[in-house]
C-alpha cells in the first residue's frame, strides 16, 4: 500500500474510532507530539491531547454523534476529507445549554502526515448552520431573524 493509502487509513481511523467510537486509546499512535490543530480553540490545540479533548468535547455534547466520511482524496502528504457530522444537542457547548435539537453539520478537513502520524489539520464548518437547527441562532426567514424586521417605524 502507497504511504498516500496509509494516510487516508489513518485519517479514517481518526474519525471512525477515536470519534465515532469514543476510543482515545489509539490518539497517540495517529497523533504526533508536535500536532497543531488549526481549526481548535487556543489553548486546546496542540498534540494528541488537542484529539483526546475534541472527541470527549464532541461525543459529551452530542452522546449519539456520528462523522460520515463522504468523500476522501489524498497527494503527498495531505489527505482531504468531506465529513458529515450529525448528532442530538444533550450538553451545552460553547456556553449554549443544550436545546436537545438533532444537528447534521457539513466539514471539509485537511490533514497533514510526517512519519505516520497527523502533524497538521485545516478544518472548515458549517458553525452558522449548527447553531440556526439548535434554535440558537434563527435561520433566516424564521421568527427572531433581524431581516424581517422593517426599516420603517410602526
Amino acid at each position: 500500500m502507497s504511504t498516500t493509502e496509509e494516510n487516508k487509513v489513518r485519517f479514517r481511523r481518526a474519525y471512525e474510532e477515536v470519534l465515532n467510537q469514543g476510543d482515545v486509546s489509539v490518539v497517540d499512535e495517529l497523533i504526533a507530539p508536535d500536532f497543531f490543530n488549526h481549526a481548535a480553540p487556543p489553548g486546546r490545540d496542540r498534540g494528541p491531547e488537542s484529539m483526546r479533548w475534541l472527541a470527549t468535547m464532541l461525543r459529551t455534547t452530542f452522546p449519539d454523534l456520528h462523522i460520515t466520511i463522504e468523500e476522501l482524496v489524498a497527494e503527498g502528504d495531505i489527505v482531504a476529507g468531506r465529513l458529515t457530522m450529525s448528532g442530538t444537542h444533550e450538553e451545552s457547548i460553547m456556553g449554549m445549554p443544550p436545546t436537545g435539537h438533532a444537528v447534521r453539520q457539513d466539514h471539509m478537513h485537511f490533514v497533514r502526515y510526517r512519519d505516520g502520524k497527523a502533524v497538521e489539520h485545516w478544518g472548515v464548518r458549517d458553525d452558522l448552520g449548527m447553531m440556526q437547527q439548535m434554535g440558537v441562532i434563527p435561520a433566516p426567514g424564521q421568527p427572531g431573524d433581524p431581516t424581517l424586521r422593517s426599516p420603517y417605524p410602526p
